[in-house]
């Protein structure tokens, strides 16, 4: 089931780089309002800093899971065997986006955005132990040469790449000399990349291990196997992702939000209090290409027949993979369709940002997603709560998220931003003096033109 090369990329990634929990944790609720706010709710572009805002990059990248921690990084411990460990099942998320060139204005009571955006991800979604050990270390960690399967859920894996060209609009709805609300809304124009989605639903059977080789048997599942563009060809190459973010034009999504501050009696002041609610991504998008494949399979091993799960150890290809399961005679296809839609990862943000003292803030951020990733045929995301700390100047901050993660737990971390470049990681504190399941970094640059 690719899941050695899937494992050996999150291990380069993780070893090489810190990576991020919710997307520019931190900076997002900056009192620095811009392009970056907006994309968090669009109606903070009613309160956008400068007249003019240009946003010219940034970057976050996240990496988060269950099983494998910093310090394992470092023994001598096959790390293979570790994400396949104890009875909980695996969960790696790996999530890059990047804000690409975008800009954002004020006129009257409104505030204006065009944004442009890439996504990349890449997810291990409640991965059987059994399963996973069987096929990538020929059930080294079975303390029995037989287990039973009895599982009541689907376990996906699943990796996307997809373009987005946003376009905003902020509104003050009512203001008075202390508070002002306000509501706003974006219009997402997608572009569809690449998809992949292995999805094993229900899957009850037997793994028996015999002399290092492990095979399936008395099985019943209900299989998910969809691709399209390169990462039916290729699910763990990290070219796969990054040559096919933008497709051509084929869905929309929307975002909608609100917006309440208590203003500060000195405008350069900003505001004592800010706080916004927003639902994001509501929409899907339709993957079409060439090679474009969705279908559902019953999945039945009967008898003394048995499935050779080595078959599967280094496969690289959804459609290897498929070929093999066809060609072992125990797949009946129920449905199949070239073309399909995906489901935008829908979440539910509500944050607030504290002025206890001039120069000291405290944010709360919560996101909450709203769809359930055993679900095929959507893409994946992660429930945050997230606390910051922020000493903030005029043109210079410093600022400490710390998030619990439904993945990887507990992380905190460290940014600043100086004039409209910034730089932070939500969760370096904890990987260098804990045993953290999480690493992150992200940086950008923008800058505004005139005072708002």
């Amino acid at each position: 089931m690719i899941m050695k090369k899937i494992i050996f990329l999150f291990l380069l990634l993780n070893s090489t780089a810190f990576f991020a929990q919710d997307h520019f944790s931190g900076i997002s609720t900056s009192k620095r309002i811009g392009v970056l706010n907006g994309t968090i709710n669009p109606a903070e572009l009613a309160n956008l800093t400068s007249k003019v805002e240009v946003h010219v990059f940034a970057l976050s990248t996240t990496v988060a899971n269950n099983k494998i921690g910093f310090s394992d990084l470092t023994g001598d411990t096959n790390l293979e065997e570790l994400i396949f460990v104890g009875s909980e099942p695996a969960n790696l998320r790996l999530d890059v986006e990047i804000l690409g060139p975008s800009a954002a204005f004020r006129y009257k009571n409104w505030g204006f955005a065009v944004s442009s955006k890439a996504y990349g991800k890449l997810n291990l979604v409640d991965i059987d132990v059994n399963i996973g050990d069987a096929i990538s270390n020929g059930g080294l960690n079975s303390l029995l040469n037989s287990t039973t399967l009895n599982g009541n859920y689907n376990q996906r894996l699943n990796g996307t790449t997809y373009g987005e060209l946003g376009f905003s609009a902020g509104r003050n709805l009512w203001e008075t000399e202390n508070y002002k609300l306000n509501g706003g809304a974006t219009i997402k124009l997608l572009f569809p990349g690449s998809y992949a989605n292995f999805g094993a639903d229900q899957m009850n059977g037997t793994i028996t291990t015999v002399a290092g080789s492990s095979y399936l048997s008395n099985t019943n599942a209900t299989l998910n196997i969809a691709y399209s563009g390169n990462l039916g060809n290729s699910f763990s190459d990290f070219d796969s992702y990054s040559d096919s973010v933008f497709g051509g034009l084929n869905g929309i999504g929307v975002d909608f939000g609100a917006n309440f501050s208590i203003k500060d009696s000195d405008p350069d002041k900003g505001y004592k209090f800010n706080s916004g609610l927003s639902v994001r991504n509501i929409g899907s998008m339709t993957f079409k290409d060439d090679n474009n494949s969705s279908t559902n399979y019953a999945l039945v091993i009967q008898g003394n027949e048995s499935l050779d799960l080595g078959q599967f150890d280094g496969v690289d290809s959804l459609q290897e993979v498929e070929q093999i399961l066809i060609d072992s005679g125990f797949l009946t296809s129920t449905s199949s369709n070239s073309d399909f839609k995906v489901k935008l990862p829908t979440v539910l943000n509500a944050y607030a940002d504290v002025r206890l003292i001039p120069t000291l803030y405290v944010s709360l951020f919560w996101q909450q997603k709203l769809n359930d990733d055993n679900l095929n045929d959507q893409v994946t995301t992660q429930n945050t709560f997230t606390v910051t700390p922020r000493f903030s100047l005029k043109n210079f901050e410093v600022f400490s998220p710390w998030t619990q993660n439904e993945i990887s737990g507990f992380n905190g971390g460290i940014g600043f931003r100086a004039g409209g470049f910034f730089v932070g990681s939500g969760s370096v504190i904890t990987t260098l003096i804990n045993d953290s399941k999480h690493a992150d970094f992200y940086f950008g640059f923008r800058f505004g033109i005139g005072k708002s």
